[in-house]
């Protein structure tokens, strides 16, 4: 769930400095400033012959940390990896990293005799509950939340964005003006169609599974002074069991210098991660270089963003969305174009904005993570061959 510092640079990967999320001060100055971006993606580990999830996470890190470090880590659950990039300035540096850190990975998942799938939720259902990673910590959260903790349904995997702030005031900043865009992006990376081994009708599952869990939504508007006190009293009352668990869509990271992103299902598709990231750091830089000019965050409930997040669920980037700022019900698409129209200030200082529009329209073309899910199975017929399209797609780049 966290991303830490890697003993030593993996071969392959460029040295871009310290292996912290750190950028330069993002002043307000009226143009967009090119910050970092960093990426964590959680993945299944299938058994080759179900295709059902394994407890097999433990030997598979231990053998891709050989090239990886700690940029492989371990999940709540012992049939998820979870890996790590540095921070990025480019978009071909992330890509790079991204099929770097999932082929090393996958390498070492086949020696186990498994296969490394990304997908929101386990496509087949494992055969028995699977056990919590034997940590202090995640031992203690299975204590506290037993109810949730269930082995098989609630295994979920998502896709963390970090964009570098120059302080936890600006990532507060930012974490408060991106809230009524985040749905749009959710519904660009949807991947989770099927749990229990069923067609949900969501086209991410993941995100009402997750959703239980305290916390998990839209964040509240604070300031840095009532982040703390609420930070403080969610732990102090019993509701979280420390500050890592606070699980708002958008937050400061605590433990780097960065605003952290939790609201997308993890892609099989590289290009899918790299849209997000891309846009996600686009929109930071813009809504940073009109920060004199925009005035207060919108006032937008945390109750009408949840709609719309679970329409971003519901239906992915066709279908209806909910606009949460009038309220009003409009095609997906005008919320995703509108939202690329709002990254596209800092899309175009960090040169990314063509890369933006070509990864869209391929997406357009391909249709999303959910809807290519359903595709192979309607072709097919089988689960399994759906879980062997994840694999490939998510090793292939």
């Amino acid at each position: 769930m966290t991303a830490t510092e890697p003993r030593s640079l993996p071969a392959g990967v460029p040295d871009r400095g310290p292996g912290r999320a750190t950028a330069a001060v993002l002043a307000t100055t009226g143009r967009p400033v090119v910050s970092t971006v960093g990426v964590e993606e959680e993945f299944f580990l299938v058994d080759r012959l179900t295709r059902a999830p394994v407890a097999r996470a433990g030997p598979v890190i231990e053998a891709a940390s050989y090239a990886l470090g700690d940029l492989v880590q371990t999940e709540f659950y012992r049939c998820m990896v979870e890996v790590c990039t540095r921070p990025a300035t480019t978009s071909d540096d992330l890509r790079a990293q991204l099929r770097f850190l999932r082929a090393r990975v996958a390498d070492a998942a086949r020696a186990s005799h498994c296969l490394l799938v990304a997908s929101g939720t386990a496509v087949v259902p494992p055969a028995a509950p699977i056990p919590v990673t034997d940590s202090p910590r995640y031992r203690r959260m299975a204590r506290y939340f037993g109810a949730l903790v269930d082995g098989r349904l609630g295994i979920v995997c998502g896709c963390h964005i970090h964009v570098g702030t120059a302080d936890r005031a600006q990532a507060l900043f930012l974490a408060n003006r991106v809230r009524p865009w985040l749905p749009a992006l959710q519904a660009l990376a949807v991947n989770s169609p099927f749990a229990g081994g069923l067609d949900t009708g969501y086209a991410s599952w993941r995100a009402l599974e997750f959703g239980r869990w305290p916390t998990a939504g839209p964040s509240p508007l604070v300031d840095a002074v009532s982040y703390e006190r609420t930070a403080d009293a969610l732990v102090a009352s019993g509701v979280l069991m420390d500050r890592r668990m606070i699980y708002w869509f958008a937050r400061p990271s605590e433990h780097q210098p960065t605003v952290e992103f939790r609201v997308t299902d993890t892609s099989a598709d590289v290009d899918t991660t790299v849209l997000v990231a891309l846009v996600l750091r686009g929109l930071c830089a813009s809504l940073l270089a009109r920060a004199d000019e925009d005035g207060p965050a919108p006032d937008v409930s945390v109750a009408r963003l949840r709609d719309a997040h679970r329409y971003a669920a519901r239906y992915g980037p066709t279908g209806f969305a909910l606009d949460p700022i009038t309220g009003d019900h409009v095609p997906a698409e005008v919320r995703i174009a509108a939202l690329i129209r709002a990254a596209g200030p800092g899309l175009r200082a960090a040169g990314d904005e063509a890369e933006v529009h070509r990864l869209v329209d391929a997406l357009r073309r391909k249709g999303s993570g959910a809807a290519r899910q359903r595709a192979v199975l309607d072709r097919a017929g089988r689960l399994r061959d759906v879980v062997d399209h994840l694999a490939g797609l998510t090793t292939r780049g």
